[in-house]
């Protein structure tokens, strides 16, 4: 139980610094998320409050796909 629960921490691991090493890389690329039509934008003199549903929706879809996509195949 402890070694297939171990296994399954050290994928997750490695996956999460990839995903951060990805972000790095990419930080300075603009990408639409947060301004696509849907999310909710109000900005005021002093804040700026960005609710981007639309994004994470698409975020969503996309995680999806690829974790039944991962989960299906790599049996």
């Amino acid at each position: 139980m402890f070694s297939s629960m171990g296994k399954m921490f050290l994928v997750l691991g490695i996956f999460l610094i990839f995903i951060g090493l990805i972000l790095i890389l990419i930080g300075n690329v603009n990408f639409p998320f947060g301004k696509l039509p849907g999310d909710i934008v109000i900005k005021r003199p002093k804040i700026v409050f960005i609710f981007p549903i639309t994004s994470m929706i698409l975020v969503s879809i996309i995680l999806t796909l690829l974790l039944n996509f991962f989960t299906r195949f790599l049996k």
